[in-house]
């Protein structure tokens, strides 16, 4: 019996270290991933200001999980006919597979955004929005982030805070085709992060439709906006080895009978018909749903049932726990109704970052990253 999770991000990383206390001990477990290190994605934003914080901010899988077998390679396909994964090394075959693989950035085919826009997803993006960073402050230049969401939120707030602690005069600007920041949000918490942004000294601009890009300017339905450097957080697809689809799945998380999606990789429909945002926080949790319900599943099979009815699954129902923003050494928070600012909210921040890594076993990391982010 061979469970297989594909990807080891916020879902899969959650995921296999919850079955590797819950599988018995007769079930193989295998983890992939082409990178042989954990990133705490919502904090990448931070090493664009700060290159130090990359060591608070990635785990080795070594490190996170003790009886999983790991193995460093790209996924390039999942053939769920034949239960079996192409790897950049070879072939895998599975009994259950959970694939967790993540998203990658849409650039929707815009001419020249893919060509000339960088992307936040790998650590070495952060490092090249930087260096194109450093260079429009040398030259008192403009920064363009395409895409309001909390990832262009947050690159938006650390670029100003980067040109200040520079004493740079660069113009920071963020585009979104919605007539909002954060347009997934409620309407106090987008209010809060425009009022954040502005205080930063980023220029909003709703309703911007990007329509394209050169290597000097961003273009818009009705007019063009110059740029030194020129970041895209514009939405985001399925992984390469889905052919860039993000299936729908329900409450169940299931695409099969033999395969779960977890986390970003998919479009997820909870229980309660509700839409789940594609966040760490909603892919932690599925995570944990899944893993009950993998469980359940390898046993039944390891004790010989199934000639008997499969055992009934765990639906998933998402609760949002609130919501976390930072823009550069600010933050707007929300729990519940209420939407918090200033200390609190970064409070709120370091305490989110830092449960993850406490979570994952990183105790030394989590305590670097509360003080990276609470000086």
């Amino acid at each position: 019996m061979r469970v297989v999770v594909l990807g080891a991000g916020y879902a899969g990383l959650t995921l296999a270290r919850r079955l590797e206390s819950k599988l018995p001990q007769t079930a193989d477990l295998v983890v992939v991933d082409e990178a042989d290190q954990h990133l705490v994605q919502h904090e990448l934003h931070r090493v664009i200001r700060r290159p130090a914080v990359e060591g608070a901010i990635t785990v080795p899988l070594r490190d996170a999980l003790d009886r999983a077998t790991i193995r460093t390679a790209r996924v390039e396909s999942v053939d769920r006919d034949a239960r079996r994964v192409r790897l950049s090394d070879g072939t895998l075959e599975y009994d259950y597979a959970a694939v967790c693989l993540g998203a990658e950035t849409a650039f929707y085919d815009l001419p020249g955004v893919d060509e000339h826009g960088l992307p936040l997803k790998r650590l070495e993006h952060a490092h090249r929005i930087r260096e194109s960073f450093l260079d429009a402050c040398e030259a008192d230049g403009r920064a363009v982030v395409g895409g309001a969401g909390l990832s262009g939120v947050q690159v938006a707030g650390e670029l100003a805070a980067l040109a200040e602690e520079r004493g740079a005069d660069v113009d920071v600007t963020v585009l979104e085709r919605l007539d909002s920041v954060a347009p997934a949000f409620p309407e106090a918490f987008q209010a809060a992060v425009h009022d954040a942004l502005d205080a930063a000294g980023v220029t909003v601009r709703t309703n911007a439709r990007v329509t394209g890009a050169t290597a000097d300017a961003v273009e818009l339905d009705d007019r063009t906006v110059p740029y030194d450097a020129f970041v895209w957080t514009g939405g985001i697809r399925g992984p390469d080895a889905l052919g860039s689809d993000r299936p729908v799945v329900r409450g169940d998380l299931r695409l099969d009978d033999h395969a779960f999606a977890v986390g970003d990789v998919a479009r997820v429909v909870d229980a309660d018909g509700e839409a789940v945002p594609a966040s760490a926080a909603a892919a932690i949790r599925e995570a944990r749903t899944v893993a009950t319900n993998l469980d359940r599943l390898v046993r039944w099979e390891l004790d010989g049932d199934t000639d008997e009815f499969p055992p009934k699954l765990d639906p998933f129902r998402f609760d949002a726990p609130g919501w976390i923003a930072s823009v550069g050494d600010d933050a707007v928070a929300t729990v519940g109704p209420k939407v918090f600012t200033g200390a609190a909210a970064r409070t709120m921040k370091a305490t989110v970052g830092a449960g993850h890594l406490s979570s994952v076993g990183a105790i030394s990391r989590a305590a670097d990253l509360v003080r990276e982010e609470l000086g």
